[in-house]
């Protein structure tokens, strides 16, 4: 029997909170609702959530602070909804830690197959540790003293775990599987989001955090480094 997931829809309009309710209950999804980013916490203390949908503008608290909050507890997908006049917001919403987003006005159909994309990757992500945890094994990517265990899904850096999202992870593995090889953002986003690149901010974005979280300087990478004008690859270190 399939497990029923829970998703969490954030949005101050209650037109389109409801509307976005009713497709998602289309796939049996369980729908936790609020209007704003104070509720919305409220609920991740109160029910398990498998993915959230936040928007970015609302009262109180809007939906890139709320992403700023849960990233400090939860590594669940999260989808943010923008007007296209909100660019800026956009972008700064990946860079708190958002892995998608959808353009206001959006088609319920391309929500949708976000919704069930970013599902799926997280479901193989949590399965890949929850495995691992009983097997004890690990097949491990070695760059220097960088090691990604693609079992147990850890990453750790110098012998210190680095914790990344699984979308982090995933751009990781597939760079430290061809080290020195050059990946433009196009094919890192095709290989790792299974989809036409269309807009490869959020490869950018994601790079970013990465570079972060394993780096001891991240103006000064010795592992993931830019090659400008084409893309980004993992060093050869012995």
């Amino acid at each position: 029997m399939r497990e029923i997931y829970h998703i969490l829809v954030v949005e101050d309009d209650a037109q389109i909170r409801d509307g976005i309710e009713i497709y998602l209950k289309t796939q049996n999804y369980e729908v936790f609702k609020a209007k704003d980013g104070v509720e919305g916490l409220e609920v991740l203390h109160k029910q398990k959530i498998h993915l959230a949908i936040i928007d970015v503008m609302m009262p109180r608290m809007d939906g890139i602070r709320m992403v700023m909050e849960l990233r400090k507890e939860y590594d669940f997908p999260v989808i943010m909804l923008s007007a296209k006049s909100e660019e800026v917001d956009k972008i700064m919403g990946l860079n708190m830690g958002a892995d998608d987003y959808v353009t206001k006005p959006f088609q319920p159909l391309e929500l949708l197959a976000r919704v069930n994309s970013q599902l799926r990757r997280y479901t193989r992500y949590m399965g890949g540790k929850e495995q691992a945890n009983k097997e004890q094994n690990g097949h491990v990517l070695r760059v220097g003293g960088l090691e990604l265990n693609e079992d147990t899904i850890e990453v750790r850096v110098d012998g210190e775990e680095a914790k990344l999202t699984p979308m982090e992870f995933k751009i990781l593995q597939l760079l430290m599987k061809s080290p020195g090889r050059v990946f433009s953002a196009d094919e890192i986003y095709e290989r790792v989001w299974n989809e036409e690149a269309i807009n490869t901010d959020t490869v950018m974005v994601h790079v970013r955090h990465i570079r972060e979280k394993i780096e001891i300087n991240p103006k000064e990478p010795k592992y993931l480094k830019v090659v400008w004008g084409i893309g980004y690859k993992i060093e050869k270190i012995s």
